[in-house]
């Protein structure tokens, strides 16, 4: 595992940088590419939007202006023509495509919105991420991949209702993610893809990504041990439920992978 996705895993989540850590997990699969120009592109769209957001009081004002600068000037949108193509959640090629799903497109609206000094967060809506704006009495809600558009109230409670399985919970609750959960959706969005796509060795080796950079991640842990097994690594599997059971207080889940530990074959 490279080193740098190694100290990812070992950083505060605070400390997390997302535009900086989206790219170090890019350049994994790009070792002989120059992250530079990247980073570069990045200064120039925070330059743009401190320009454009200098007088920018509130969340609605900075939400119109990060529009401006993300969507209309640097032209990035979701990929609606190809979006199950891995590229939209490998941040290196989004920004060279300008195009990517809804999760790498909020990296770069908070990541940039952060370095202005303002505040934004990634929204976790079921099937979708929006990113919320401003510390105000009324923070504003947008939706990225639509170009930065405002969701408003209703809006927001009919993506969630359209999203709601019927044997599932109803969601009343909408939370802001934590970097590390952020980054751990973009690389989950590689690894359902890889593995839906027949190419189970790609999917395990964005699981260990995963576990690297969220070791708390227990259903990454899971998908991991569950791909070792299809593999016929008994010894690793055996690691990752182990692992597991380290940090899963869930007695459902303890109960779950302590069963499947048992019926494990021996190895020597």
């Amino acid at each position: 595992m490279d080193s740098e996705i190694t100290q990812l895993g070992l950083l505060d989540d605070e400390e997390l940088t997302l535009d900086d850590a989206a790219l170090a997990l890019a350049s994994v699969d790009h070792p002989d590419v120059d992250l530079d120009p990247y980073h570069a592109i990045i200064d120039d769209i925070v330059a743009r939007l401190a320009e454009v957001g200098a007088d920018a009081p509130d969340g609605a004002t900075r939400a119109a202006a990060l529009s401006r600068v993300l969507a209309d000037e640097f032209d990035f949108i979701g990929d609606r023509e190809t979006y199950d193509d891995p590229d939209n959640a490998d941040l290196m090629r989004v920004i060279d495509r300008r195009r990517g799903l809804p999760v790498s497109l909020s990296i770069l609206y908070v990541a940039v919105a952060r370095r202005i000094g303002w505040t934004a967060d990634a929204l976790d809506v079921p099937g979708h991420v929006l990113v919320l704006i401003g510390d105000d009495a009324r923070p504003v809600v947008i939706d990225p991949f639509r170009g930065g558009v405002v969701v408003e109230a209703p809006d927001l409670a009919r993506l969630v209702a359209s999203m709601s399985r019927e044997d599932a919970p109803a969601v009343r609750h909408i939370a802001t993610m934590p970097n590390r959960v952020i980054l751990s959706r973009l690389l989950l969005n590689q690894a359902s893809r890889a593995e839906a796509n027949g190419k189970g060795r790609r999917a395990l080796t964005l699981y260990e990504r995963i576990t690297t950079v969220a070791p708390d991640d227990d259903h990454a842990w899971w998908q991991r041990a569950r791909l070792e097994l299809t593999d016929g690594d008994i010894a690793a599997a055996r690691r990752s439920l182990a692992a597991m059971l380290e940090i899963s207080r869930d007695p459902a889940v303890r109960t779950k992978v302590i069963e499947t530990l048992n019926d494990l074959p021996n190895t020597i």
